[in-house]
C-alpha cells in the first residue's frame, strides 16, 4: 500500500504510483531532477530494409514484429481529437492477440474512446496515463480502474517520457501522410489535422514506433514532422481520422452575454494596462471565452495601430486570420482546432509554424518559450481565494477534463483565468479548489462577468490596472457576490477514501490526487 503525506501545497498524495515512486510536489520551481534522459535502444539499418521500405501488410503484424508482452505500455496521441480512427481497432487487434494487463498512456482521450471501457473491464488494459475525459473519467472516478489513473499536462507528458517516468514500448503515431520510411507530417492528405508534436517524445523515446496512414506516397514526405528515423514499421489504413471531428464544443466562440462580456473586459484589461504593445504575444486557449477575448483584443489592436510579434496556438481560424490581415508575424501552433488552422499550417509554413511539447512546455529543458509569452487566457473550472485552480474535476470531485497545455502557460508573464462566477447555480469561486491543478502565485488575475480580480503579489498589475475602465475587485468581494446571488456554496461532496488518480506538476512531482466520487 502506498505511503500517503502532505506535499507542498497541503495536499495528501500516494508516494507510490503503478509500482513508481511518485515524488511530492515541493514548489513550483523547488524540484531539481539528476540523471539523465532516457535513451532508446540502440538499433542497426542492417535490422531495416535497404531500400527504406517498412510498410507491413497491417497493424496486427506490425504489433507481433513489436514482440509485446502482458504489461507493455502502449501510446497514442489525440491530434484528431474527437475523429480518432485508430486508438479502438488498434486495442481491438491487441485484445485479439490475447494480451493483458497493458496500460494507455495517450496524449489525450475523447467520448470516441468508449468503446475502450470493455477493455478495462476484462482485463486486457490495466489503467490509463493520460488526460481521460467524458466516459473514461466517469469509469475512474468510480473507483473502477485496477491502476492509479495519472493525469498530466502536455508538457507534463513530454517530460515524464524524456525523464524515464513513463517508459513506451510502442507508439502508435496516426499521421495523415507518411512516406514507406516512416516520415510523417500532419499537414497534407485527405485526413491533415495539423503538426503532430504531441507524438514527437514518443517517437524518439519509445523502443518501438509504428505509423499508420491513409495517405502513403512516395520518399521524401515532405515536411517530416516524425522522422522515419524513428520509426519501425509503416502500415496503411483506409482511413486514420476524420479532421472535422477536431473542432468541439470548446473550440467555437461563446454566444453567452455574460461570457462576451468577460472576454470584452479582460482585452480592455490587456489594452488599458499596457500588456498589448507592439511586439508583444499571446495565447488564447480552445474555450468559448477564450476565442472570445482573441476577437475582442484583435479589435483594440486594429484601433491602436499595434501588432504582435508571434501569437501562440492551438491555432483556429480567428487567430488565422489576425496571420493573414497582418496583426502578428508568426503562430506557433501546438495543435490545431480547426481546419483552418490546418490549411494555414500547410499554405504558409515559413510564418504558422509547428512546434511540439519540447520546444515550447517541457519544464526539463534548457528554455520554455511558454514563460517568454506577454499574456495568456485560459479557462478554470474552479478558482479559490487564493487564487489556486483546477481545471480537471468540478466541485462534484468526477473528472471531467484534460490538463491540456492548460500548467504550461501558467508560467507566461500574465496568466488571465477568465471563468463565469457560477454554473448552474453553482459558484466557481470557492474558498479551497476539489482539485489542486495549478498554483496561485502563478495565476495573476481572475476575470469573470462581475469584475476582475488581481492577485495581491502582483503589485505592478494592480498599479498599471488604476485608471482601468473595467471593474477591478478583491476576489474575496467576487465570491462574496456570487455567495449571495446563489445562496452559498453548495454542501462538500462526500468523496470516497480511494485515490483514482494522480494530478502531475509540470515537474512530474504530484501536486493532488483525485478521490473517488462514483459510487456504482
Amino acid at each position: 500500500m502506498s505511503e500517503l503525506v502532505k506535499n507542498a501545497a497541503g495536499r495528501v498524495v500516494p508516494t507510490e504510483i503503478n509500482g513508481r515512486p511518485g515524488v511530492p510536489y515541493m514548489g513550483v520551481a523547488a524540484y531539481r531532477p539528476t540523471g539523465n534522459k532516457l535513451a532508446p535502444p540502440i538499433r542497426s539499418c542492417a535490422d531495416y530494409p535497404l531500400d527504406g521500405n517498412k510498410v507491413v501488410g497491417s497493424l496486427r503484424e506490425a504489433l507481433e514484429r513489436c514482440e509485446l508482452k502482458d504489461g507493455a505500455v502502449i501510446s497514442t496521441h489525440h491530434h484528431f481529437r474527437n475523429g480518432d480512427l485508430v486508438a479502438n481497432p488498434l486495442w481491438d487487434t491487441l485484445a485479439d492477440m490475447g494480451l493483458k494487463d497493458l496500460m494507455w498512456a495517450p496524449s489525450a482521450a475523447f467520448a470516441c474512446h468508449a468503446p475502450l471501457i470493455k477493455y478495462l473491464d476484462n482485463g486486457v488494459m490495466h489503467h490509463i496515463e493520460g488526460s481521460m475525459n467524458g466516459p473514461l473519467g466517469e469509469y475512474c472516478s468510480a473507483g473502477k480502474m485496477r491502476g492509479l489513473g495519472v493525469l498530466r499536462s502536455h508538457g507534463g507528458r513530454y517530460q515524464a517520457i524524456q525523464d524515464g517516468e513513463l517508459p513506451i514500448d510502442v507508439a502508435v503515431i496516426a499521421a495523415p501522410t507518411a512516406d514507406p520510411l516512416g516520415n510523417a507530417n500532419g499537414v497534407r492528405g485527405p485526413s491533415a489535422c495539423g503538426p503532430l508534436g504531441f507524438a514527437l517524445a514518443d517517437s524518439l523515446y519509445a523502443k518501438r514506433v509504428i505509423v499508420v496512414t491513409d495517405n502513403l506516397e512516395p520518399f521524401p514526405c515532405i515536411p517530416w514532422q516524425i522522422q522515419g528515423q524513428n520509426v519501425d514499421y509503416v502500415v496503411k489504413l483506409d482511413k486514420v481520422g476524420d479532421p472535422a471531428q477536431i473542432v468541439s464544443g470548446t473550440t467555437q466562440v461563446t454566444k453567452s452575454p455574460d461570457r462576451q462580456l468577460i472576454a470584452e473586459m479582460a482585452a480592455r484589461f490587456v489594452a488599458e494596462t499596457g500588456i498589448m504593445r507592439n511586439g508583444f504575444s499571446f495565447q488564447a486557449g480552445a474555450g468559448g471565452i477564450t476565442l472570445s477575448f482573441a476577437l475582442y483584443l484583435k479589435e483594440l489592436m486594429k484601433k491602436a495601430g499595434v501588432k504582435a510579434r508571434f501569437i501562440r496556438g492551438g491555432s483556429n481560424k480567428y487567430l488565422v486570420d489576425m496571420l493573414r490581415e497582418g496583426f502578428t508575424d508568426f503562430i506557433l501552433d501546438g495543435q490545431t482546432f480547426d481546419l483552418d488552422g490546418v490549411r494555414s499550417m500547410h499554405e504558409d509554413p515559413r510564418r504558422h509554424i509547428d512546434t511540439s511539447p519540447f520546444t515550447s512546455y517541457n519544464y526539463h529543458g534548457k528554455g520554455n518559450f511558454a514563460s517568454m509569452i506577454d499574456v495568456v487566457m485560459l479557462g478554470a473550472t474552479e478558482v479559490d481565494v487564493n487564487f489556486n485552480a483546477n481545471v480537471v474535476t468540478h466541485s462534484d470531485g468526477a473528472l471531467q477534463h484534460g490538463i491540456g497545455g492548460w500548467q504550461n502557460c501558467l508560467f507566461s508573464k500574465c496568466t488571465i483565468l477568465a471563468v463565469p462566477s457560477f454554473r448552474d447555480r453553482i459558484p466557481v469561486l470557492v474558498d479551497k479548489v476539489t482539485t489542486l491543478c495549478g498554483p496561485g502565485e502563478l495565476i495573476d488575475v481572475v476575470a469573470t462577468e462581475r469584475g476582475i480580480a488581481i492577485n495581491p503579489r502582483r503589485t505592478d498589475l494592480i498599479e498599471a490596472a488604476r485608471n482601468c475602465s473595467v471593474p477591478i475587485k478583491p476576489i474575496e468581494q467576487l465570491k462574496a457576490e456570487v455567495d449571495r446571488l446563489t445562496g452559498g456554496p453548495p454542501e462538500p461532496v462526500a468523496l470516497g477514501d480511494k485515490i483514482v488518480a494522480a494530478i502531475k506538476w509540470v515537474d512530474g512531482t504530484v501536486i493532488d490526487s483525485v478521490r473517488q466520487s462514483r459510487f456504482p
